[in-house]
């Protein structure tokens, strides 16, 4: 689906003991906070969170299954209690630092495996929305981040969540506009020109490259670039530097 914008959100992984945090914030309009459940604890969460508020930018948490040890990228199997538990904590530890240092948490986006899974899984979809409405119940609306079209825009709909669709720009991408897994040659894209140069196609819906070299469009009000990608900071700038050559706005969609 064809998404063509004047304005687009930059979302980076941050929080995570990797990379260089400080730079990032400078450059990027939206922050997704690791939570402590595959990196960062509470001091991070609320360093992250005035590095965000003294940046203008907004503040999201990034819950992840409960694995440190595997960085949160290992496909876990947990029963729907102890996830739903898990992934309020992980908010909440967030809500609570954002609101501390001045700030509030204006969205959710899942990490790693518990990201690639609550894109095609309806049932772990539903009940991530469903432990959202809860949450936004008695607070400001939280809005999720994640693909477009998949299970968890789909549960979202049905909850009434606020949803934006992102895109990945150092991230290749296989022809039915789902992300090449990790493990195939040429699934991250470390190229600055290159990223610098999908983001505009991305953000003004030319569409981009498959693996497989179909052109493919991604609807997307966002895009992430990875804070543990090396240089990270330069490849941010250079986004945002291609953008602006391309008359178009980076704000965030919160």
């Amino acid at each position: 689906m064809e998404g063509v914008s004047d304005s687009i959100d930059l979302n980076c992984d941050l929080g995570e003991g990797v990379g260089d945090d400080a730079a990032l914030f400078a450059l990027i309009t939206s922050a997704n906070i690791a939570c402590g459940f595959h990196a960062g604890d509470a001091e991070t969460i609320a360093e992250s969170c005035r590095l965000a508020v003294l940046n203008g930018v907004a503040i999201g948490a990034h819950p992840s299954y409960n694995d440190r040890e595997g960085f949160g990228r290992r496909a876990l199997e947990v029963d729907d209690s102890t996830l739903l538990v898990e992934w309020s904590v992980q908010i909440d530890a967030v809500r609570v630092a954002a609101a501390e240092e001045g700030g509030v948490l204006a969205y959710v986006k899942p990490h790693g495996a518990l990201y690639n899974r609550l894109q095609v899984d309806d049932h772990l979809a539903r009940l991530f929305c469903s432990m959202m409405a809860d949450a936004s119940s008695s607070d400001t609306d939280v809005a999720l981040l994640g693909m477009p079209d998949s299970a968890l825009e789909r549960a979202s709909t049905r909850e009434g969540i606020c949803y934006f669709p992102e895109a990945f720009a150092d991230r290749a991408y296989l022809p039915d506009g789902s992300l090449a897994p990790r493990s195939l040659p040429g699934a991250l894209v470390a190229d600055v020109d290159l990223v610098a140069e999908r983001a505009v196609a991305i953000a003004t819906g030319r569409g981009i490259r498959a693996l497989d070299g179909s052109r493919i469009a991604i609807r997307a009000t966002s895009l992430c670039v990875h804070g543990d990608t090396p240089g990270a900071p330069a490849l941010a700038a250079a986004v945002r530097e291609a953008l602006a050559d391309a008359s178009v706005d980076i704000r965030s969609f919160a």
